[in-house]
Parts: C-alpha cells; sequence; structure tokens
C-alpha cells in the first residue's frame, strides 16, 4: 500500500517536471517535390482545375467478372468475425456488390459535391469545397478543413457537410455556418501517390496547408480522425498562428509520461486525473490491452512490408472488401466481433460501404495508401515529442480503439478548451455519427470565438 503511494507521487513528480520544462516550439515548415523523377525548374503549375468522377462499362465489365471468379475458404463453425471477415456473411456482401449495388447511381451521389485538383509539390491533390447553399445576410462562413484516415476517404463527410455548410434547414442554428474543403491523403482515391519514399503525415500538412492558401484562406480551423488527426495535429505544430482552432475524434499521443499511470491508475484514478467514464473506459486494462493486440496486426504488416499485402488485395476486388470491411466492423464497435454478419449493417448501409470500396478499387490505391503507414511509423519523428498551442477540441468516441483521458489530451495539446464523452459512436465518427460530430465541432467552434 505505501509502496504504491510512494511510487505514485514520485511518478507525478516526474509528470510535473516533464510537463514543466517543455517549450513552445513548432516544425519547420521546409518544402518538397514528391512527384516522379526530377523537380522542373519551370514553377508549378497553380491553377485550380474542376474534376469529376467518372466511370465506364469497362470498369463495371472487369469488376463482375474478378467477382463471378471468387475463391472463398468456407469459416470454422461458430468463429463469427473472431478469425477476420466471416466468409458466409461475406458471400451476402458479394451478392449485392454483383447483382444489386448501382455503382453509376454512386459516382452521381459522389458528384453532387464540387470536386477538384490542383499541383502542390509534384502532386495532383484531389479535394471538394462544398460552400454555404444558404448563407445569413452579413455572415462570412467559416473555413473548414477536413482530413480523413486509413481505410476511409473524403466520403466519409458526405453525410456531415450538409450539418455544417447549410445548418438551419438540418435543424441546428446558423450561428455557425462553414465553408468545408476535404481532400483525399496522396496515395489516397484520386490524389496522387508520391513517386518517392519518406512522404509522412508532416509532408500531408505541409500540402494542405499550401491548399488552404491557394483557395484564399489564410484562417482556418481544421478536423481530423486516424490519420487526419495526426495531419490536422502536424499543421497545427507547422504553422499554429494560421490555424483558428483544432479539433479531433481521435489522439495519436505516443509518448507520454500519463501513460505510464495505467498500472496504478486503478486504484489511484483521482490521483491521476480519470474521471469515472475514463475508469470503465480504460479498465480493465488488461482486456483492453489485448483487444488493441488483435487489431493491429494489419498495422504492422502496412508498416513494414505494404507492398506485399498490396499485390493481393489490388488484385482481388473481394479480398479488398474483405479486408476493409473487418475494419468497419471491429472498429465501430469491438464487441460486433461476436456477430455472424460482424454488426455492419447496423450502423452503414451496403452502398455506403461498398462506395467506400470502389474509391480504392477504381483507383488502385490500396498499396499506396498503406505505405502511409511504413513512412509514418518506420521511424522516430519529432513531431512526437511537440505539443500543440492552438486552441483544441477533442471528442472522445466510447467504442474507439483506445480512450483517451482529458488529461492525456491537455498533456499534447495543452490550450484544450473542449472536451466531450460523446454518448455513441466509435473510430469513423464522421460516417457513422454525423449528428454528433458536427454537434461537438459547433460546440468547440464557439467556445473559441467567444475567448
Amino acid at each position: 500500500m505505501w509502496l504504491e503511494i510512494l511510487l505514485a507521487s514520485v511518478l507525478g513528480f516526474v509528470i510535473y517536471w516533464f510537463i514543466s520544462k517543455d517549450k513552445e516550439e513548432t516544425l519547420p515548415l521546409e518544402d518538397g517535390w514528391w512527384g516522379p523523377g526530377v523537380r522542373p525548374t519551370a514553377g508549378e503549375d497553380k491553377s485550380i482545375r474542376p474534376f469529376k468522377v467518372e466511370t465506364s462499362d469497362e470498369e463495371i465489365n472487369d469488376l463482375h467478372q474478378r467477382i463471378d471468379r471468387v475463391r472463398l475458404t468456407p469459416p470454422l463453425e461458430d468463429s463469427r468475425f473472431h478469425y477476420g471477415f466471416n466468409s458466409n456473411y461475406l458471400k451476402k456482401i458479394i451478392s449485392y456488390w454483383r447483382n444489386e449495388f448501382d455503382w453509376r447511381k454512386q459516382v452521381e451521389i459522389l458528384n453532387k459535391y464540387p470536386h477538384f485538383k490542383t499541383k502542390i509539390e509534384g502532386l495532383d491533390i484531389h479535394f471538394i469545397h462544398v460552400k454555404p447553399p444558404n448563407l445569413p445576410s452579413g455572415q462570412t462562413p467559416k473555413p473548414l478543413l477536413m482530413v480523413h484516415g486509413w481505410p476511409g476517404s473524403f466520403y466519409e463527410f458526405y453525410k456531415i457537410i450538409p450539418l455544417l455548410t447549410d445548418p438551419k434547414n438540418h435543424g441546428l442554428s446558423d450561428e455557425h455556418v462553414f465553408e468545408v474543403i476535404c481532400p483525399s491523403i496522396p496515395g489516397y482515391g484520386f490524389s496522387e501517390a508520391s513517386s518517392k519514399k519518406g512522404f509522412n503525415s508532416v509532408a500531408t500538412a505541409r500540402i494542405f496547408y499550401k491548399l488552404m492558401l491557394r483557395l484564399g484562406f489564410q484562417k482556418f480551423y481544421i478536423q481530423g480522425g486516424d490519420w487526419g488527426a495526426l495531419i490536422c495535429t502536424n499543421m497545427a505544430q507547422l504553422v499554429p498562428s494560421h490555424v483558428k482552432g483544432l479539433h479531433l475524434n481521435m489522439a495519436l499521443i505516443l509518448r507520454n509520461f500519463y501513460t505510464i499511470s495505467l498500472p496504478l491508475g486503478r486504484r489511484f484514478g483521482g490521483l491521476f486525473g480519470y474521471t469515472e467514464r475514463d475508469m470503465e473506459l480504460i479498465y480493465p486494462f488488461k482486456k483492453i490491452f489485448f483487444s488493441l493486440l488483435r487489431e493491429s496486426g494489419y498495422m504492422h504488416i502496412q508498416s513494414t512490408k505494404p507492398d506485399t499485402v498490396g499485390c493481393a488485395l489490388n488484385d482481388s476486388p473481394v479480398g479488398l472488401a474483405a479486408y476493409i470491411l473487418e475494419k468497419f466492423s471491429t472498429w465501430t464497435n469491438s464487441e460486433f466481433r461476436d456477430l455472424e454478419d460482424g454488426g455492419l449493417e447496423r450502423k452503414f448501409s451496403l452502398d455506403d460501404l461498398l462506395t467506400g470500396i470502389m474509391l480504392y478499387w477504381t483507383t488502385g490505391t490500396i498499396t499506396s495508401s498503406q505505405r502511409f503507414y511504413k513512412e509514418n511509423l518506420g521511424s522516430v519523428n519529432k513531431h512526437e515529442t511537440l505539443k500543440v498551442y492552438v486552441p483544441t477540441g477533442f471528442a472522445a468516441f466510447p467504442c474507439e480503439l483506445i480512450h483517451f483521458p482529458e488529461k492525456w489530451v491537455k498533456s499534447k495539446y495543452p490550450k484544450l478548451i473542449s472536451y466531450s464523452y460523446m454518448p455513441r459512436g466509435g473510430h469513423f465518427a464522421a460516417f457513422e455519427e454525423p449528428e454528433l460530430l458536427a454537434q461537438d465541432i459547433r460546440k468547440f467552434v464557439g467556445l473559441q470565438e467567444r475567448q
């Protein structure tokens, strides 16, 4: 008992010392060239070009032929989703995809928002840019950059966009009206992949900052989860004076003395600032630890040799669907692995899920998207040790892969002004719970604007 108290006291002093010695630093902005070959001597074309998603009979016929040739392995009895994607349920998805899914109709839905491309650092960057359709007189929209992660895409934001750009027509106050920009990470979907090694989240953040400047925004809000959370964090570390506020629904806090408190936290949670809700979401730690171990195998593969598995996934649409949709099951709720269908249709429609798959399949970008793990997790990065000194809001969804208590978040983001325990939802917040996420973004912006 007394030894535990002594250890907790020493740990508390170490945490205080670690926090108090930090200085307000930023990342160097630098520059880069990620296109093929040598950087041209001529200046880069800075034009912004309209873009439209398209398809063809050839593309659809090729997909159908590959689906028709699928070979599946029968699942073990009573295995549900514990061994990965259950092939019995996969048969239902294959049948729907082949016989009912209308890709041409989904392309029309994708094109309902304006798409554009522009060259930055040698790469063709794709983004959608949605302006308010009914801006109140005398009001200026707030620019908001929203960044997706893996295995997601810009499409995840389609249901939250109208809540932010046209709130009054969706039952919300028009006090805060946003102009939303959703880019595709280079190597994902319609954004060109890097031709060179080393393209990481910091390079992406710099490119997206340049994109915002090119669109005429000197100051703006940014929001992200998964890789989007890290990219937005890096933007705030690179150009804090340009970021009015940072909103996250996931944090990648890799180096934090608060994590040392986990073994003692269950007994001395109050000492470390854990609330009762934190304790419910963190403990029993053994259960959370083994859940993370189960769900992180893909990460080791993609952060070491992404191209190998990429060869298989880029050649088989069914394999690609199983690989990606399994994440939309267990990352939405870890208990869904106990269900025969992985709980997929409890939160998402098959049309929405398959549209996400098609954005990887038709562009052939699964391999380049996986390389992002190797570029970011294969080395030590300076940004991991730097704090973020811009106003920050955090939405803690209860079924996220790992829960981050407010104390943990504030240790990385000292200007945290809004922290919310969300009533439901998991990893794909904008896709799964657009209303909840929109409300929390608006709450955070309201607090920031009143400061």
